[in-house]
């Protein structure tokens, strides 16, 4: 055997299995770097490991196994196929199995959907996702497979061969960067040490590391390192998340305005309990909807590309990242009947969501603590939050905190009353926080409280521009939390106060304060709160410095109802400027929403004639391309082999003399014939003679190519480079008659078989040379020739 020679057969190398087990640890060392940015993307690293190392160990013995002729192919892709959809959803999917071990029915068929889907889900959910839906299939299923190409070349006898396997373990650096996030410190760590045991596993693997030059080495090693690293942290990081470029289906923009419809709840849900809350720590409020965006008409929500202090509604897993500082709860909810709405119900700053039900889709807003679910709450939908209620500051670290500088959508046609009645209420005051509570307490002390129901003092709903003008304006400041929150939260703006309005439940006693007393205890240290549709109330934040957001309630007392003998009007009437009668052709009116806008039924408020072909296109193209992730894995796979067969056919044409590439076609035609099942022994007489009985085709042209080729092997004879060139185009036209005598099946199975390459690498004939000529062979790395 001559230096140069490949190896029959994977891992039939003669090599110990020492340096098998060497390479397969690297393999297993750089996939599980590769891996490891995931790990802030689960937010759980024990439960990332717990597929990741099992996936990458399975796939390593895997392609161990080929090692043996019995297991080699297709027994190592049963084993990837019962190691995919059988191990891997008991990992991914436990909760499903019998005793944590027995798959159900359930547990396979959710891990089919998941192959496909997991990858899907971890560019759609905002991080950390955690292991809800089965997303611990996407680092299974790359860990799985990719070891497996990785290893099966990392092992093979030929060490050149090796260098296949970096185009796997480059294939899962890109992937999990590009599932990933764009920060955390640990990747350029993981980056370099990926680097550094490639360039050592691959000099060792070719027999170019110079063991008597380590110092030097480690040397040359560290300081590129070095850089490397250093590079990193001076350079901008500008990283390709797949997940930043996602556009996720839900937009804010598509809801109604949620506080035009408050008084409804009061008018046909007033005593009903439309939510129950266990658990729930006492004086806490539910929240509904937060709305920062106001159009002249009504409040509405905003996105990040509006306000700098509200983020997305995006798709959230089991884990919710939140920097909130509080008492932490966990508290169950149960919808009622009435509450029938797109707003979900949460308390404080979630950190978790866990719904009872698998089909409850829902997206938070991590800056505003709020969410929506697109199917709507109802009756009986019931979930588990787990969560932070922030600490509430005192009334002397409120005086004392300056306003907060964010950018917000402008308020639209704000009336000149909001102004002026600011300024005169705070427009002294030294701080933004003193600012604040001096316009709560005065629209809480000189307004009155109605909701114009049946009975009540005559108020008007609505919270736009010529509602609020004549609240504080008019002739009677009268109305409830809708009109008094939003007119706080634009004359918050009036004085640069960032100010949202937010929409929710309220544990209130009969005044319409926060009360404790509405939270019962019961046995087992357990508590229930019951809110009502009285409940549903509005009020505002205002941010501050070092403090965030924090509520102001500016409403009146419930119990301070007016009637018509008190002195209603707003306080201050002198400096105020009364505005012109509101001419009868074009009346100010609160629209039901803000323009521009769709309703819940569907309706659109402006004609687009926008073509929507190619935005419908695309996103049907990304939506196939995510979903067939696994196929590609699949045709990687099998392009690999193609790509491995064609590089050792194209060899065999060109490598080597006259004389050794005749004897070459005729070694691929007997590797074809084996590839696809045919038992051809002995001479290439006999060889020729079994192919052709085999086929039941015309041993004639078998026949020739192997005289031709004894005579070019055994003659003695030289033979021209042309005559090779001719002899290979019989060898390409023969090889094509066998594949198309084969059924299509038969012929799948032989392109993709690797035994072409073992023979076409591995033999070498024996070329008799002139008289006169000396023949050198080569038989191992210590200079001995024979």
């Amino acid at each position: 055997m001559t230096h140069g020679d490949l190896a029959h057969g994977i891992g039939r190398s003669g090599q110990p299995w020492g340096r098998h087990l060497i390479s397969l640890t690297a393999v297993v060392a750089m996939m599980l770097l590769a891996l490891s940015n995931l790990i802030d993307v689960y937010g759980e690293p024990v439960a990332w490991a717990a597929a990741a190392v099992p996936a990458t160990l399975i796939g390593t013995l895997i392609a161990l196994a080929g090692t043996r002729p019995i297991l080699r192919l297709w027994w190592q892709l049963v084993f990837l196929a019962f190691a995919q959809f059988i191990v891997g959803p008991v990992i991914a999917f436990n909760g499903t199995t019998t005793a944590h071990i027995v798959p159900g029915l359930e547990t396979l068929s959710r891990g089919w959907e998941a192959t496909f889907g997991s990858f899907k889900y971890l560019i759609s959910i905002t991080p950390p996702i955690g292991t809800a839906d089965g997303s611990l299939m996407a680092v299974w299923t790359m860990g799985l497979w990719l070891t497996f190409l990785a290893g099966i070349f990392a092992i093979h006898g030929n060490a050149w061969l090796s260098l296949v396997s970096v185009p796997p373990l480059a294939c899962a650096v890109a992937v999990c960067a590009l599932l990933g996030t764009g920060t955390g410190w640990q990747r350029p760590i993981c980056g370099t040490a990926f680097a550094i045991v490639l360039i050592v596993w691959l000099s060792w693997r070719l027999d170019l590391f110079e063991w008597g030059r380590w110092i030097s080495s480690l040397i040359i090693a560290v300081l590129a390192a070095g850089l490397a690293f250093g590079g990193t942290l001076l350079v901008p990081q500008d990283r390709m998340v797949l997940r930043d470029r996602y556009n996720p289906p839900l937009n804010p923009y598509d809801y109604t305005s949620p506080l035009s419809g408050i008084r409804s709840y009061i008018k046909d849900h007033k005593k009903d309990v439309l939510l129950t809350v266990t658990d729930l720590p006492a004086r806490t409020p539910v929240r509904l909807a937060v709305m920062d965006r106001f159009d002249g008409s009504v409040w509405n929500l905003s996105d990040s590309s509006e306000a700098s202090d509200s983020s997305n509604y995006e798709r959230v897993g089991t884990s919710i990242a939140t920097s909130e500082k509080g008492y932490p709860f966990t508290a169950t909810f149960t919808v009622n009947k009435g509450l029938a709405d797109t707003w979900l119900p949460l308390a404080g700053a979630a950190r978790s969501v866990d719904f009872k039900s698998n089909n409850d889709t829902f997206y938070y807003n991590a800056d505003t603590d709020s969410a929506i679910i697109p199917a709507g709450t109802h009756e009986g939908l019931t979930y588990t939050e787990t969560g932070i209620v922030p600490t509430k500051p005192s009334d002397k670290q409120i005086n004392q905190a300056k306003a907060s500088r964010i950018s917000q959508p402008q308020a639209q046609e704000v009336p000149d009353s909001v102004s002026k009645l600011a300024t005169s209420i705070a427009g002294g005051q030294a701080s933004g926080g003193a600012a604040a509570t001096a316009l709560a307490d005065t629209l809480k002390e000189s307004g009155w409280f109605s909701h114009g129901l049946q009975g009540d003092y005559p108020s008007e709903a609505g919270h736009g521009n010529y509602r609020v003008n004549k609240l504080l304006a008019g002739t009677a400041m009268v109305g409830d939390s809708e009109q008094y929150a939003s007119a706080m939260a634009l004359m918050a703006r009036e004085l640069g106060l960032p100010s949202r309005v937010v929409m929710g439940f309220l544990p209130k006693d009969e005044d319409g304060s926060i009360s404790d007393k509405r939270t019962k205890k019961e046995t087992g240290n357990h508590t229930v709160t019951e809110f009502t549709g009285n409940d549903v109330t509005a009020w505002v934040e205002i941010k501050l410095q070092n403090l965030g957001w924090v509520a102001f309630y500016p409403t009146p007392k419930e119990t301070k109802v007016p009637d018509e003998n008190q002195n209603l009007t707003p306080p201050n009437p002198q400096t105020l400027v009364r505005q012109p009668p509101v001419p009868l052709t074009d009346p100010l009116r609160d629209k039901t929403q803000a323009k521009g806008q769709s309703s819940l039924a569907g309706a659109d408020a402006d004609a687009d004639s926008t073509n929507l072909f190619w935005p419908k296109f695309w996103r049907v193209t990304r939506l196939v391309a995510l979903y067939g992730s696994p196929v590609w894995l699949l045709l990687i796979v099998c392009g690999l082999i193609l790509t491995v067969k064609a590089l050792a056919l194209a060899r065999a044409r060109r490598h080597g003399s006259p004389q050794t590439r005749v004897a070459a076609g005729w070694d691929a035609i007997h590797a074809l014939a084996e590839q696809s099942g045919i038992t051809a022994t002995g001479t290439r007489r006999d060889q020729a003679q079994s192919i052709a009985r085999q086929l039941n085709t015309d041993p004639q042209s078998f026949a020739q190519l192997g005289r031709e080729a004894d005579y070019a092997t055994f003659s003695g004879k030289a033979v021209l480079s042309n005559q090779a060139s001719a002899y290979w185009k019989s060898v390409d036209k023969v090889r094509k008659s066998m594949l198309a005598a084969l059924p299509r099946f038969r012929r799948i199975r032989t392109r993709l078989s690797l035994k072409s390459v073992v023979i076409l690498s591995g033999r070498r004939a024996t070329v008799r040379k002139p008289k006169g000529s000396r023949t050198v062979r080569r038989t191992s790395k210590k200079g001995t020739t024979s």
